[in-house]
């Protein structure tokens, strides 16, 4: 849906009132906007995914699907939540605000139009959506070159996938914020996303690694924190791709460190990495129960290697997962079977 931004911004004006679009149309196409109008909510939703608008003028109160739920359906498609709606209404009370905000709309403006007031709003918001989107292509290039470090190594199936799961999971478990899970859930993403500079020979070699390999092997953390670091909303996954390696005694890689100067989702994510690779088939070990992995935790616990804190709290959250898989598993048992 993306378009050369050398084109002229495009506007949609929603309004089931046609004199109020031809004063809005009037008004942008002054300013040098492709303006484009819309006469119900349903009609809008076709409009977009057809033009691909830069902005939304849209009208509250309109028969059917009014104003925010037309927002709603908006902001909760990949596709369209980076376009600015911005809600036109006579009704200039507060409850009307709360609502248009809680559906997730840019901006408010009130009939009758001020030319002012209306060009520098669609002007700032529109600038504002391609910024975001420049800033969002960026992040799936991130993410493309992640998906093909890992389809680099047939052996680990969907580990990525599974690592964004668990993240969110232990993530809300220990009461994270939405911020801090977010950040967890990419660096199942990108945590290796730095093994795209190591060579084949060396990423996919079946036997141990000659030292000269190994110190090779371990940049691969370093090379994942320049690759990502350009990107300001890559802040918070750092530290869990330069420091996932480092353990509780000062042990690991690439900077040996103590305790608590590994980062504490940097130590989370750790966890659930370690787990899931304990707990999934390679071609040189077979699959660990969930016990018999907590067991393997324990045991690098015990060597000084992870936060024990941290560790019991994950054996909680295996615990609780697992008791709530066993009671799903009997209510199905439970449940009377159709002839």
């Amino acid at each position: 849906m993306n378009r050369i931004y050398t084109e002229r911004p495009r506007v949609l004006v929603v309004d089931d009132h046609p004199s109020s679009r031809l004063t809005a149309v009037a008004l942008l196409s002054i300013e040098g906007y492709d303006v484009l109008e819309a006469g119900s909510g349903p009609a809008a939703l076709d409009s977009v995914v057809a033009t691909d608008p830069d902005l939304i003028l849209l009208d509250v109160m309109m028969p059917g699907m009014d104003g925010f739920e037309v927002c709603r359906c908006l902001k909760q498609d990949e596709q369209t939540r980076l376009t600015p709606v911005v809600f036109v209404t006579a009704l200039d009370d507060r409850h009307a605000r709360l609502k248009g905000i809680e559906a997730g709309g840019d901006d408010f403006l009130t009939k009758p139009f001020d030319q002012l007031e209306l060009s520098a709003r669609v002007k700032s918001l529109i600038r504002q959506k391609r910024l975001n989107e420049d800033l969002d292509h960026a992040e799936q290039v991130l993410f493309s070159i992640a998906q093909t470090v890992e389809s680099r190594d047939p052996n680990t199936g969907d580990h990525c996938e599974r690592l964004v799961a668990h993240g969110k999971a232990f993530g809300e478990f220990l009461g994270l914020s939405r911020i801090e899970i977010r950040d967890l859930m990419w660096g199942g993403y990108l945590h290796d996303i730095g093994k795209v500079g190591i060579p084949d020979a060396i990423l996919l070699k079946p036997g141990k690694f000659i030292p000269e390999e190994w110190a090779m092997m371990q940049q691969h953390v370093l090379i994942g924190v320049k690759i990502c670091q350009p990107l300001r909303t890559m802040r918070g996954v750092l530290p869990i791709i330069r420091y996932h390696h480092e353990r509780w005694d000062g042990t690991g890689y690439p900077d040996g460190l103590v305790g608590e100067q590994i980062p504490a989702l940097a130590q989370i994510f750790q966890i659930i990495d370690i787990y899931d690779a304990l707990t999934s088939e390679r071609p040189y070990k077979k699959a660990f129960t969930p016990i018999e992995a907590l067991a393997i935790l324990d045991e690098e616990t015990a060597k000084g290697w992870r936060n024990p804190i941290l560790v019991q709290q994950f054996r909680e959250f295996i615990h609780t997962a697992l008791e709530e898989q066993r009671t799903v598993s009997l209510e199905l048992a439970l449940m009377p079977q159709s002839a």
